[in-house]
C-alpha cells in the first residue's frame, strides 16, 4: 500500500532540514568558520537540492501546521546562508582583473566603426595629446576637428541622441568572475530569488558589485568630487584631471560598465522579469553618475578663452563615447544616464560655441583708443573704429577645417586691431615695439597649445614669427640708426689747419650728440617692457651687438683726440663697459633710479 502523500513530503523534508541545519551559522562554530562553495562540490550539490526540496515544501498544500513552521524556519536559515555564501563568492573577486593594464592597452579604446553604408575603419583616439602620435594628425584634422565644428553649429538642432550617433563596435567586455563561479553564483540567486529574498540578494550583489568598481575607480583616477570642488580647482590642475578624465571614461564605460552589464546577464537573465537590468542599475548608476558629474561640472563652470581647447577635447571624447553608452544604458530604468550624457554633450557644445563668440566679440568690439603704458601686450586685442577689413590669403587657407578656419580669422582680426591700436603711440619705435610684444604672445600661445598648433599649422605660425621678427627689426631701425649714426666718420676729417686732420670741434659735437641721445633712449626705454624674458634679452642682445662694437671702434679712433684736450669727461662720458651695463636696463618697465654711471677717469 502507497503512503499518504504528506508522509512522504514530510520524509523528504526532514533530510532537507538536516542539512540546512548543519550549516546554521548561529547555532554551529564549524558552519560560522567554513563556506560551503568553498568545500566539496558535492556537498554544494547536496546543499542546493535540500533548499529546492524545502521550497517545494512551502508550495504543497498538504503539508500539516507544524510542519509548515518547521519549513518556514527552515527557509529562513537556508537564505541567510545563501546570501553570506553569496556575499563571499563576490568579495572573492572584486580584484579579478588590472584596470590599470586595460587604461594604458590602446586596444582598449581601439575600436571599429559602422557608418550606415556598412564601412568599417579602425581609430586609434587613445589620449593623443599625451602620446603624441604624429601619424594621426592629418586623420584626426579632416575628421575630429570637423566633426567637432559641425556639432557645435548644428547641435541646437539635436532632438534625437541615437539618431546623431553611428553604430559602434568599440564595446570590450572582459571576464570578471569565472565562468563556473558565476554558474554559482545563478544558482544562488535563483534560489533567493524563488524564496521572495529578491531585494536581499540586489542589493548584496550591487554593494560587492559597487565596491569593486569604486576600486577600480580608485587606480584610474576618477575622484570622488562634488560639482563645487571641480569648479574651484586651478585651472592648470583642472587640465589634468581632464586628461586623466578623458582615458578613464572610454574604460569606465566600454570596459568596466559594459562588463557589468554582461556580468548581471550572465548571473540574473532568465531568473525574472528585467532582474539583470535592476542589479546593473544598482551597482553601476552611483558610479556612473559620479563619472558624468565631472564632465557636467566643467560644461556649466565659467567661460573663459583658454578652456576652449580642453573642453573640445572633452566634447570629442564623449561623442565617440555615446554610442556605447546608449548600448551599455540601453534599458528603460537607464534613461536617466543616457540622458545625463546627452545633456552634458549639449552644454559642452554650447560652452565652446559661447567662448568663441564672447572671444571674436571682445576682439572686435571694444573701442578703446588709450595705448597700454610702455608698449606692452594689451590686455585684450579689441578695435572697431576702422570700417575695412583686415587682408587674407585665402590660397594658403585650403585644407583647413572650419574650426581652423574660424580660429586663424580671429588670430587675423586680432593682428589688424593691433596695428589700428598701435597707431595711438606717438613714437614710431614704440608703435613697432608694441606689435613684436602682442604678436609674439599670439605665437607663444598657439606653441603652447599642441591642439591649436595643429589646428593652425606650422605654415602659418611661421607667418606669424615672421612678423613680430619683423616688428623687432623695425624697431631696431626706428631707434638706433640714428644713435648709430653719430659714430660714423664722414664730417670729422678736414685738409689743412689741423696737423691730425681730424676737426675737433666736429668731434666733440659728435660726442654730445651720442651722449644726448643715448641718455634719451636709456631713459624713455627703461619704462617700456617686454614681458618675456627670452624675448627681451634676445632684443638686449641685438642691441649690443650694433651698438657696443660701433661704440668701441669709434672710441678707439677718436677718443684720443678729446682726451688730450681740455674737459674730456664732458664728452666722453660713458666706457664700453658703461654702454653694455646700461642696455641691461631697457625694457624693464620702470624708471632708471640713478643717471647712466660715468666712465672711470
Amino acid at each position: 500500500m502507497e503512503p499518504p502523500e504528506n508522509y512522504v513530503l514530510e520524509g523528504s523534508f526532514e533530510s532537507a532540514e538536516k542539512i540546512i541545519l548543519r550549516w546554521d551559522s548561529t547555532a554551529s562554530e564549524e558552519a560560522r568558520e567554513k563556506m560551503i562553495f568553498e568545500g566539496d562540490r558535492c556537498e554544494v550539490d547536496r546543499y542546493l537540492q535540500a533548499v529546492d526540496e524545502i521550497q517545494r515544501s512551502i508550495s504543497s498544500t498538504s503539508i500539516s501546521g507544524d510542519s509548515q513552521s518547521k519549513v518556514n524556519s527552515a527557509i529562513q536559515i537556508a537564505m541567510a546562508r545563501l546570501e553570506d555564501e553569496f556575499r563571499n563568492i563576490l568579495l572573492a573577486h572584486i580584484h579579478a582583473f588590472d584596470v590599470d593594464s586595460l587604461a594604458t592597452d590602446p586596444s582598449s579604446s581601439s575600436c571599429s566603426r559602422t557608418e550606415s553604408g556598412g564601412d568599417h575603419f579602425d581609430e586609434d583616439d587613445e589620449d593623443r595629446q599625451q602620446l603624441g602620435q604624429e601619424q594621426e594628425k592629418d586623420h584626426l584634422d579632416s575628421t575630429t576637428s570637423s566633426t567637432t565644428y559641425d556639432v557645435l553649429k548644428h547641435s541646437e538642432s539635436n532632438t534625437s541622441v541615437s539618431s546623431s550617433y553611428r553604430s559602434t563596435s568599440c564595446i570590450r567586455e572582459i571576464e570578471l568572475i569565472p565562468e563556473e563561479t558565476i554558474e554559482d553564483l545563478k544558482n544562488i540567486a535563483q534560489r533567493m530569488i524563488a524564496a521572495g529574498c529578491l531585494r536581499e540578494c540586489t542589493q548584496v550583489y550591487g554593494s560587492v558589485r559597487k565596491s569593486a568598481i569604486d576600486s577600480s575607480f580608485k587606480r584610474l583616477g576618477v575622484e570622488k568630487l562634488s560639482i563645487g570642488d571641480i569648479q574651484r580647482l586651478e585651472w592648470d590642475a583642472l587640465e589634468t584631471k581632464i586628461r586623466r578624465w578623458i582615458r578613464a571614461a572610454k574604460v569606465c564605460v566600454r570596459i568596466l560598465f559594459a562588463s557589468e552589464k554582461r556580468l548581471c546577464e550572465q548571473i540574473f537573465d532568465g531568473v525574472g522579469t528585467a532582474i539583470d537590468d535592476a542589479c546593473f542599475m544598482e551597482t553601476v548608476k552611483g558610479p556612473a553618475i559620479q563619472l558624468f558629474n565631472f564632465a557636467e561640472a566643467i560644461s556649466i563652470s565659467r567661460r573663459s578663452p583658454e578652456k576652449l581647447f580642453k573642453i573640445l577635447d572633452l566634447h570629442d571624447a564623449l561623442v565617440e563615447l555615446m554610442p556605447d553608452i546608449e548600448i551599455v544604458f540601453d534599458s528603460k530604468s537607464s534613461d536617466s544616464i543616457r540622458v545625463q550624457a546627452a545633456e552634458i554633450l549639449s552644454r559642452l557644445a554650447e560652452a565652446a560655441r559661447g567662448i568663441l563668440s564672447e572671444f571674436e566679440n571682445a576682439v572686435l568690439k571694444e573701442p578703446s583708443k588709450v595705448p597700454v603704458p610702455g608698449g606692452t601686450i594689451h590686455p585684450l586685442t579689441r578695435y572697431s573704429g576702422d570700417p575695412s577689413t583686415p587682408d587674407m590669403d585665402f590660397a594658403e587657407l585650403e585644407g583647413k577645417t572650419p574650426l581652423a578656419l574660424h580660429l586663424i580669422w580671429i588670430i587675423v582680426i586680432l593682428q589688424f586691431n593691433l596695428e589700428g591700436k598701435s597707431k595711438h603711440y606717438k613714437d614710431a619705435s614704440l608703435v613697432h615695439l608694441f606689435m613684436m610684444n602682442n604678436v609674439h604672445y599670439i605665437v607663444q600661445k598657439v606653441k603652447s597649445s599642441p591642439e591649436l598648433r595643429e589646428m593652425i599649422g606650422d605654415d602659418y605660425l611661421r607667418k606669424m614669427t615672421g612678423k613680430f621678427r619683423q616688428a623687432a627689426t623695425n624697431y631696431q631701425r626706428a631707434t638706433w640708426v640714428k644713435v648709430l649714426y653719430c659714430l660714423r666718420d664722414e664730417g670729422l676729417h678736414v685738409s689743412g689747419g689741423f696737423s691730425s686732420g681730424v676737426s675737433k670741434s666736429a668731434l666733440r659735437e659728435r660726442f654730445k650728440s651720442f651722449n644726448a641721445m643715448f641718455e634719451e633712449v636709456h631713459r624713455t626705454q627703461a619704462t617700456w617692457l617686454i614681458p618675456d624674458s627670452q624675448l627681451r634679452e634676445e632684443l638686449r642682445i641685438s642691441i649690443s651687438e650694433k651698438l657696443i662694437p660701433a661704440y668701441r671702434s669709434f672710441l678707439g679712433r677718436f677718443g684720443s683726440h678729446i682726451e688730450s684736450g681740455k674737459h674730456p669727461e664732458n664728452y666722453i662720458k660713458y666706457s664700453v663697459e658703461d654702454l653694455e651695463t646700461s642696455v641691461l636696463d631697457f625694457f624693464e618697465g620702470y624708471p632708471v633710479s640713478q643717471h647712466l654711471r660715468r666712465r672711470s677717469q
